[in-house]
């Protein structure tokens, strides 16, 4: 056994404490039980000493509703202790001021977030500095400490006139009107209805408290929405002087993906355009020395799920270079190295999300944080000390969900910092997983992972829980997730692949999705299916589920009139949609369906009648669950009504579950209880009669 596989062997066996017995004498774990586990959500590495402060979750369940609180640990994992502990509200978003003498974060413990100051270094209770009505999104410090850069919702007649925006957010609540005139797309986003409002950003002095809009031009919001981010989309040079920050500022705003950035001096002044690619320039970040500036960008205008390459050049012009135009993965997060002369970037791979670094010139890419150096599983958020010799970072794998480890700048010699869910893992099963490859649609290798059921006995048979991921351009991942635990808890294999459409394999596999919703993912999901029944004789091939949500759903949908085999003794969808014509005209970003259906419904028909489930409705058979959120305006709640009417009026078992609080997730505690053992529940009565029970 080599040295790095042995360390994270250790490393995994060090995040949980002793159990009180073997694996097999841990409890199951329920939908009843998923309130006790905490999510560690961000950290910040303290710039001179040897402490991070994170962010930690948790469910008051019997509240429905979830507290966050700031803890800070030593980077040799030592002195773990709690430091924020407000009545009332949240306390997130930790950053370390330049000096690393306060601690900034972001509370609603006063209503709304706003911003507070904790003197770390002298000693004494946070205080409140901001009083931004509706809260604060996000912020930064200058480099020098004495102003913080934030972005926040204001009116744009308003700016930074907090009485200005507090007569108007007044004037509109006090409107008996409830009618809401659009008069351009994109007039609703995710889950909340647009209200006139638009996220600038702000410059506010901590030395006398003034506060200045310095992008009051901007009709739009200032940063990319946050689904598309993969981090903070602003950042400040070296020397104060600019605030870059990237968004998109086109007025055709639901159907446009061009993604710019910009620059506008950190005082105020005029807006800048800085990039000018007809695709996506997203996550700008200045070089620690001030020269050169860095971002991620996408080459093909309308596609969110191009691949993302690693870019530099002249802060004041010049030419632009890919570090990673040879690399067939996408660039997510990435940072500088504290000299400047390597960057060190997050990347999907084959289930697994790690950090790699690039010189500064291009040249060779090396892994950093991968299965070799640290584990399989996804390493993500990843900081480095200033003086360059170790990393801090977040990690998640198949077991256990997300702790703060550390390793050298190499990615050697990782060890744990935290350990949020010890006592979780002492107590549940949290299973393992066996990794499957297997020839899909085209000759085309899939991958995939198979979960054993709990306290596994090979002389029995098993049902099979297929789960089914959404997007479609996403990946299940070497990582934690509820069902996979709750499902083998309940005595079921589990399976889950990455067909065609998902990220890590190479940007020709994500394109194979595209205009294809139905053919090439399907034929290499029921390959999967295949191969698993094959390999693993002790799952019962007559009693075979399928679950998934968003696109998930969809191939649910789409599964049910193309189950002539019987494959799927039962079914479940989550928001899933139906028909692709009312689909474009009732979500709101429509590049998207315009780039994976090749046009709007009315240019390609054909595309959207053969890719619409319900056109199939005529063979629909198998049982169905389906389950949606009300305020989900991505993918309308139509789409499972749909469903559901077909299915009922054709005699076919069903069932729907919908949320009228809920949007494209479940996420309230009751409610998400709910939904899982809902969910546990109809596959329960289809796929484990009594007298068969594995």
């Amino acid at each position: 056994m080599t040295k790095t596989r042995l360390q994270w062997i250790i490393l995994a066996a060090l995040l949980v404490v002793t159990p009180r017995g073997t694996a097999g004498e841990r409890g199951a774990w329920s939908p009843e039980e998923l309130w006790k586990l905490k999510r560690l959500v961000r950290f910040s590495l303290h710039p001179d000493r040897g402490l991070v402060a994170y962010q930690v979750t948790e469910t008051e369940f019997k509240e429905n509703r979830s507290r966050s609180y700031l803890r800070v640990v030593g980077t040799d994992g030592e002195g773990d202790r709690r430091i924020t502990n407000a009545v009332k509200g949240s306390d997130s978003y930790p950053v370390w001021s330049p000096d690393g003498r306060d601690l900034a974060f972001l509370s609603s413990r006063q209503g709304g977030n706003q911003l507070y100051l904790l003197p770390f270094a002298d000693g004494g209770e946070a205080r409140r500095i901001t009083k931004f009505p509706g809260g604060i999104d996000e912020f930064m410090f200058t480099p020098d400490g004495r102003a913080v850069i934030l972005a926040a919702r204001t009116w744009p007649d308003c700016k930074e006139d907090l009485a200005c925006i507090r007569r108007l957010d007044k004037a509109l609540a006090g409107i008996k009107v409830s009618a809401k005139i659009h008069e351009h797309l994109l007039y609703r986003h995710w889950d909340r209805y647009e209200d006139g409002k638009v996220q600038h950003l702000f410059r506010f002095s901590l030395e006398d408290g003034s506060l200045l809009d310095i992008t009051p031009g901007l009709k739009w919001d200032a940063l990319t929405f946050w689904l598309a981010s993969a981090g903070r989309e602003f950042d400040v040079s070296p020397d104060g002087k600019w605030v870059y920050f990237s968004g998109n500022q086109d007025d055709d705003q639901a159907v446009s993906y061009d993604y710019q950035i910009y620059r506008v001096p950190a005082t105020g002044g005029a807006t800048e355009t800085v990039t000018d690619n007809p695709a996506s320039d997203m996550l700008p970040r200045v070089s620690p020395d001030g020269q050169t500036l860095a971002w991620r960008a996408t080459r093909r205008p309308g596609y969110e799920s191009d691949r993302y390459e690693l870019m530099v050049r002249p802060v004041e012009g010049g030419e632009v270079r890919s570090l990673t135009a040879d690399l067939d993965r996408s660039v997510g997060g990435f940072f500088w190295g504290p000299r400047g002369r390597t960057l060190y970037f997050h990347a999907e791979d084959r289930g697994d999300n790690n950090l790699f670094r690039v010189g500064m010139k291009g040249g060779e890419i090396t892994p950093v944080l991968d299965a070799a150096s640290a584990g399989r599983g996804y390493h993500l958020a990843t900081q480095m000390a200033r003086s360059g010799k170790f990393l801090v970072y977040m990690y998640r794998t198949i077991d256990r969900y997300y702790e703060l480890c550390a390793a050298d700048a190499r990615g050697r010699n990782p060890r744990p910092l935290t350990r949020v869910n010890a006592d979780v893992y002492a107590s549940y099963h949290m299973p393992a997983a066996e990794e499957v490859w297997f020839e899909g649609a085209e000759g085309a290798q899939v991958h995939g992972f198979v979960i054993k059921p709990l306290n596994f006995d090979p002389e029995k048979r098993y049902p099979l829980m297929v789960r089914i991921h959404g997007g479609p351009q996403q990946m299940f991942g070497y990582a934690f997730r509820h069902e996979f635990a709750i499902f083998s808890g309940a005595g079921y294999f589990v399976f889950f692949c990455n067909p065609r459409g998902s990220t890590g394999y190479g940007q020709d596999f994500t394109d194979g999705v595209r205009g294809d919703w139905g053919g090439k993912p399907i034929e290499d999901l029921r390959r999967g299916v295949q191969h698993v029944l094959a390999e693993y004789p002790a799952i019962d091939p007559k009693r075979v589920g399928a679950w998934g949500g968003s696109y998930g759903g969809y191939v649910v949908n789409w599964l049910q009139g193309h189950n002539d085999d019987g494959m799927f003794a039962a079914l479940v969808s989550h928001a899933g949609g139906a028909d692709r014509w009312s689909a474009y005209g009732n979500t709101e970003e429509l590049w998207f369906p315009e780039w994976e259906m090749h046009g709007p419904p009315w240019e390609r028909p054909d595309m959207a009648d053969r890719w619409s489930p319900i056109r199939y409705a005529k063979n629909f058979k198998t049982p169905q669950l389906i389950t949606h959120g009300d305020l989900d305006y991505r993918v309308r709640v139509t789409g499972s009504e749909v469903m559901f009417t077909a299915l009922q009026r054709l005699g076919v078992d069903s069932k729907m579950i919908r949320f009228p609080d809920e949007d494209h997730w479940i996420l309230k505690p009751h409610n998400k209880q709910f939904w899982y053992r809902s969910i546990l529940d109809w596959f329960d009565t289809w796929l484990k009669p009594s007298s068969q029970d594995g």
